[in-house]
């Protein structure tokens, strides 16, 4: 049996954010609660949407104090942002941060027997949706507004749990190509890589189906052709591009989860406040060659979709392709190869090994794994 769960609408195209203010006078809201970072604010990206807002004489409070691996604090402080400004739904401008960070304040609101987050680890028994949430990303890499899941750090623990509810779903997602547009090229590169991470794993993964395997094939297609571009010079048709591949990817992994790179990658950013995108783009080519011959077969789909001609190659020839392909791009948009490159202490691998075989992504690998397997693999990393 597979169940899929997607937003109930979302709207697509240079300028589509001119919608929000629709959606929220047509459903009858009455006041929002914006959240955002800080960082989007100084650069002017979440002016543009204010500017929606005003023109319609929306009212709204506005939250940024949220880090790039949001943290409990971040999302009790957004709920007491949210009961102090009596909002009755939440604008989400951001990244996967800032959106992960919104689902947390919206059901724990409608769910308080939540409120220390730490409890809503894994599948959660919550009893009500969130808050009505409208997502509008500004990364092409997270997906988070056409997700189920979201995840937080908790910051004593040195730890990142991730909440899996299907009431946390935004109801609309605004995918707008220009909140993107000012993007330096770095994170352009990490959330796309983070995409193609989304649709190589979840189209491998052990729950994979007939209809999530049409969504990740195309999004590693649409990621191959157009990240290059994306990064080189944020020209809108490759933005745009992106911009869609990535929740193409999420529409699928949300549904039928993940492996081990995610696994890996929580503990990085977690631990060493690594940007996920960077620790998953790191990983994926490594985790990768483990995986193989498990799923030999997708992976010559794989090296298809990144436009690998495998006319005349063995399957595990195309299968290696599909590796080297993957690591080129990783490469050409410059992402570091090695955990040494971005400052890792090898002696912190025990601890990174032991919360990577614990994540919950850790049980969708297409591939059992051990704890000295995950070792011997951020070993090969670093």
């Amino acid at each position: 049996m597979a169940r899929f769960i997607l937003n109930e609408t979302s709207y697509f195209g240079k300028g589509c954010r001119v919608e929000l203010a629709n959606e929220i006078l047509a459903r009858g809201y009455k006041k929002g609660l914006l959240v955002s970072d800080n960082i989007l604010a100084e650069c002017g990206v979440l002016t543009k949407v204010k500017k929606v807002l005003d023109d319609a004489n929306i009212s709204y409070d506005t939250f940024t104090e949220i880090k790039q691996n949001p943290t409990i604090k971040n999302c009790k402080d957004g709920l007491a942002a949210y009961n102090k400004a009596e909002a009755d739904f939440i604008i989400a401008v951001g990244g996967g941060s800032v959106i992960d960070t919104a689902k947390a304040i919206g059901i724990t609101k409608n769910n308080p027997e939540f409120e220390d987050i730490k409890s809503l680890e894994g599948v959660a028994n919550t009893k009500n949706k969130s808050v009505p949430i409208i997502a509008l990303p500004t990364t092409c890499g997270t997906a988070a507004e056409v997700t189920i899941n979201y995840v937080i750090t908790v910051e004593e623990e040195n730890r990142k749990i991730v909440c899996v509810d299907p009431k946390d779903i935004p109801i609309v997602a605004i995918v707008d190509a220009e909140l993107m547009m000012t993007l330096p090229p770095r994170t352009i590169a990490s959330t796309g890589m983070d995409a193609l991470t989304h649709a190589i794993e979840g189209y491998i993964t052990k729950g994979a189906n007939t209809i999530s395997d049409m969504f990740e094939i195309k999004a590693i297609e649409m990621i191959a052709k157009h990240l290059r571009g994306a990064v080189k010079d944020q020209n809108s048709i490759d933005m745009e591009g992106m911009s869609l591949a990535q929740y193409i990817a999420g529409m699928g992994f949300s549904n039928v989860g993940l492996g081990i790179v995610h696994s890996m990658a929580h503990p990085l950013g977690a631990i060493y406040d690594i940007p996920h995108g960077v620790a998953n783009a790191l990983l994926l080519p490594i985790v990768m060659e483990f995986n193989m011959s498990a799923c030999i077969e997708k992976y010559c789909d794989i090296a298809k979709a990144m436009g690998v001609d495998i006319n005349g190659l063995s399957k595990e020839e195309a299968a290696k392709a599909a590796v080297n392909a993957v690591r080129q791009l990783a490469i050409d948009v410059s992402i570091p190869q090695t955990l040494r490159e971005i400052n890792i202490p090898k002696e912190g691998i025990p601890k990174l090994s032991i919360d990577a075989l614990n994540d919950v992504c850790t049980g969708g690998n297409p591939k059992d794994v051990t704890l000295e397997d995950i070792k011997k693999l951020y070993h090969i990393a670093y």
